[in-house]
């Protein structure tokens, strides 16, 4: 007979989930493309936003826990040793983050601009690759290396990176 919680039971139920979460239905789908793009509350109307999800941290602390006492005799010397148990549990350091970047709108996307932000990133060190006007591996560790030395860690170019690149004009 199996355990409830076996590695068998585990592994096809885990199995079943993925693959049923997988399953979508047509028109669930049809419907998620008509949704608008998600923005921060309280964002202005006919900007672009992208959420970016940083993972929690957690650590694994192991603690050793006294089940009883060393046992000592008249004279102060141990008779019996004290016995421990180990007890190790996972506690969440920092807890998972969303973020918000504003970014180039879609339309603003075009092969042109990606292009010149391939260039722009290449002259200052980031980039290796051809201007090939297309978003590449390549061209989003670029951004996030770019980015990360700002504080965003992120493969989404963002509005105020492109502007600190000077492909769109500061809005005055």
């Amino acid at each position: 007979m199996t355990r409830p919680n076996s590695p068998l039971v585990v592994s096809l139920s885990l199995i079943l989930t993925m693959g049923l979460g997988a399953c979508v239905p047509q028109q669930l789908a049809t419907d998620a493309a008509a949704s608008p793009p998600e923005a921060p509350p309280g964002a202005p109307p006919g900007t672009c936003w992208h959420r970016n999800t940083s993972p929690a941290v957690i650590q694994t602390v192991t603690d050793q826990i006294v089940v009883s006492p060393a046992v000592l005799d008249a004279t102060g010397q141990i008779t019996q040793p004290a016995v421990f148990r180990t007890v190790t549990r996972q506690e969440i350091v920092q807890p998972r983050r969303d973020t918000w970047l504003e970014t180039p709108c879609p339309e603003q996307m075009t092969p042109e601009f990606i292009a010149s932000l391939q260039r722009a990133l290449a002259a200052r060190g980031f980039y290796r690759g051809i201007a090939s006007g297309q978003i590449d591996r390549a061209t989003r560790l670029a951004i996030r290396r770019y980015q990360k030395e700002t504080g965003q860690d992120s493969s989404t170019l963002s509005l105020d990176t492109a502007r600190q690149l000077g492909l769109i004009a500061i809005a005055q």
